[in-house]
């Protein structure tokens, strides 16, 4: 058992010397990310009730070619208060994207690195990872991972809410 254990958190790191995950993005995660606090479903519900944390979702949608809008086959529901950052949680963004991203999280903390940031997408998935990861090499130090995201908090028949994706 504890060979099998190993071996999926082995399959599940990102592979030597690379800093994020790079692709195969739906796949298992590890247990934690070095630097941030890992929360399940009621650490999760903690937060938000507190009311201090800016919530971060980071579940990839696809722009149309044409004109660059969001082409969103279905609504997104996501935990209450949230900001959707589409596409932040790649391995690899470009300048552009760093920068916005970046941009994004000074505005939404007021500037204040020690601002709670938490992080989530859905079960299984490396882009809030790679996101919570890229906020802690900002220099924010309360950096909150969900990966259970807005599946785990459906499973827990907690409220969600619409909402539409920011991009540059």
């Amino acid at each position: 058992m504890k060979r099998l254990a190993l071996a999926l958190l082995l399959f599940a790191a990102p592979a030597r010397g690379e800093e994020y995950r790079m692709g195969d993005y739906r796949a298992p995660v590890p247990l934690g990310l070095d630097g941030a606090v890992t929360v399940d479903t009621d650490e999760a519900r903690d937060l938000l009730a507190r009311g201090d944390v800016v919530v971060l979702d980071v579940l990839p949608a696809p722009r149309r070619p044409s004109d660059g809008t969001w082409l969103l086959p279905r609504p997104r529901l996501s935990l209450p208060g949230a900001v959707w950052l589409a596409n932040t949680g790649y391995g690899d963004l470009s300048p552009a994207m760093r920068e916005w991203f970046a941009g994004q999280l000074a505005q939404l903390s007021g500037g204040d690195k020690a601002r709670p940031l938490m992080f989530f997408c859905v079960i299984d998935c490396w882009m809030s990872w790679n996101a919570a990861k890229r906020a802690l090499s900002l220099g924010y130090a309360r950096v909150y991972w969900y990966p259970d995201g807005s599946d785990g908090w459906e499973f827990a028949d907690l409220p969600l809410e619409r909402v539409e994706p920011r991009g540059p």
